[in-house]
């Protein structure tokens, strides 16, 4: 991701300038823009053919739009996460949605899902705590590349996938690494390891 912009940006603004433009994404007025690689498709892709699996098996009432954004509580940022998974019973409680593919609750969320770029610092940080602000039950951190810090992922560096999940207003973290299974609160049964989700960027 790189940072296009000095001029502090608001949501409104960043909505009618860039809000069609899927390259940009707002953080604390910062315009960003992402620079997805092929590998980073990669491991977004497999996640979404696993939980899209898991939806349809159990005839979960979710959804994972192709396009979306996270209106955080504050005004100044605008996310665009790399994979999201709304429950669809809950959209209608949206202000935004029936015109644009904007969510603004945390509680029409289950889990969201960013893949680590360059940029790390925002999905360890940064959207970490916008996420957690909102109540958001799950969020992954998929960390294939071991970019993350060392206070994240620990020494030596290595591919990590954190599950960072809602427990009395806060975010309990937990990392897995190569044959652990994920635990998941939204999809309970979910049959993954790390470094199946991990690899596929390999």
């Amino acid at each position: 991701m790189v940072q296009l912009s000095s001029k502090a940006l608001t949501f409104e603004t960043f909505l009618v300038e860039y809000g069609d433009n899927e390259r940009y994404e707002l953080i604390d007025g910062e315009l960003i823009e992402m620079e997805p690689t092929g590998p980073h498709e990669q491991v977004a892709g497999l996640i979404n053919r696993e939980l899209n699996f898991e939806i349809r098996r159990l005839k979960l009432p979710y959804l994972i739009p192709l396009r979306c954004l996270i209106k955080p509580l504050g005004p100044t940022s605008a996310f665009r996460p790399d994979l999201i998974v709304l429950d669809q019973t809950a959209l209608h409680n949206e202000p935004l949605w029936q015109r644009e593919p904007i969510v603004t609750l945390g509680t029409s969320i289950k889990l969201v899902v960013e893949v680590v770029s360059t940029n790390w610092q925002n999905d360890y940080a940064r959207k970490l705590d916008e996420y957690q602000a909102l109540g958001i039950p799950e969020y992954w951190i998929v960390d294939y590349l071991g970019l993350g810090g060392t206070f994240f992922i620990g020494f030596p560096k290595q591919p990590t996938l954190t599950i960072c999940q809602l427990e009395n207003e806060r975010y309990k973290m937990s990392q897995f690494r190569g044959s652990d299974h994920l635990i998941s609160s939204t999809f309970s049964e979910l049959d993954l390891t790390a470094e199946q989700v991990l690899s596929a960027g390999r």
